[in-house]
């Protein structure tokens, strides 16, 4: 395997993703956007956290009669957020990209959101259809903006600043998978023990310039920053929630995109720890582009594997593209990387 083009979620072709942040004073939040190709896609979803906040998750159950969605819809703002779903359903709707009734479309946009309220000072500071409407406007086929952004721009994981983060993998039969994460965790992405990210072990040689596993332990100084802000976190515990979105191009149905949202969560463990707390909402989603072929069984099993790898990834890169906040470090200002 290695990297597709970008390293990222749209390099499975027709996918775009945009990212809208909230303004004005107090303001840390905001919204991303992936957008499906014209006409939509098979979905899936898995929701392994005991606090979610979502929105449409039901049409994604196999058995339900809409086969294809049109946009995903990751945000801030805890429950008031699931609202930047509305934006996006008006542009689609504009865009006459919808599930088909007489005389009209529904665009069918499943959503999910993070806890990050006051994250900026404001708790009313919080996206709103116009968030929504902003991120569809934003989107793009072009490399995802990583950091944070977005849905990420209040993401907390471990006492440090999480954020949005992607990776992709190109399977030797040509197929491309790949995951966009937002991490915003009750757990830790970091072994405080020795700084590793947990999910760069998982990365391509040189994907990474963080520590490595076996690596000589931090330096006593190093170490008691990573435990201060991890129990600093633990002590404000509140509702969290990490959000994937796997996109592939291969062509699957709603049962096969199911099952890829399930091995999702096999990568989040491998990244975070804890995770699926009382106080996650841990949700991920997995559509399929339909551009390639449908797998046969081994490759079906090889496409589910690099999943839970493409996840673990996207959890490092979020990591590492977080900014340091006045109020919140990122693991870059408080753990030196060479």
């Amino acid at each position: 395997m290695q990297p597709g083009p970008t390293n990222g979620l749209t390099d499975v072709a027709g996918l775009r993703v945009g990212h809208a942040g909230v303004s004005g004073p107090g303001a840390r939040s905001g919204t991303t956007v992936v957008l499906a190709p014209p006409g939509g896609a098979p979905a899936g979803v898995d929701v392994r956290g005991a606090a979610p906040g979502t929105r449409e998750t039901d049409l994604l159950d196999p058995q339900a009669t809409v086969a294809r969605i049109h946009a995903i819809t990751l945000s801030g703002g805890s429950a008031y957020g699931l609202d930047a779903a509305s934006g996006v359903m008006a542009r689609l709707e504009r865009d006459g990209e919808g599930f088909a009734v007489p005389g009209a479309v529904v665009p069918i946009v499943p959503a999910a959101v993070v806890f990050d309220l006051g994250r900026g000072g404001n708790p009313q500071a919080r996206p709103t259809a116009d968030t929504g409407t902003a991120a569809y406007d934003d989107a793009s086929p072009g490399p995802v903006r990583q950091g944070s952004v977005g849905a990420g721009t209040g993401a907390v994981a471990g006492g440090l600043r999480g954020g949005v983060g992607t990776a992709s993998a190109v399977l030797p039969a040509g197929v491309t998978v790949a995951a966009l994460v937002v991490l915003n965790a009750a757990g830790s992405a970091v072994d405080p023990r020795t700084g590793e990210v947990l999910g760069a072990r998982y990365g391509f040689p040189g994907e990474f310039d963080a520590p490595a596993p076996g690596a000589p332990a931090l330096d006593s100084a190093a170490r008691d920053r990573l435990a201060e802000a991890y129990a600093a976190h633990v002590r404000s515990f509140g509702t969290a929630t990490t959000l994937v979105v796997v996109g592939t191009d291969a062509t699957l149905d709603k049962v096969g995109c199911s099952r890829l949202a399930t091995l999702a969560h096999d990568g989040l463990a491998r990244a975070i720890s804890p995770v699926h707390t009382i106080t996650d909402g841990d949700t991920a989603f997995a559509l399929a582009t339909g551009t390639g072929p449908a797998p046969d069984d081994a490759r079906l099993v090889a496409l589910q594997a690099a999943v839970a790898d493409v996840t673990a990834r996207a959890v490092a890169h979020a990591l590492l593209a977080a900014e340091p906040a006045p109020d919140r470090p990122s693991y870059r200002s408080l753990v030196e990387v060479t």
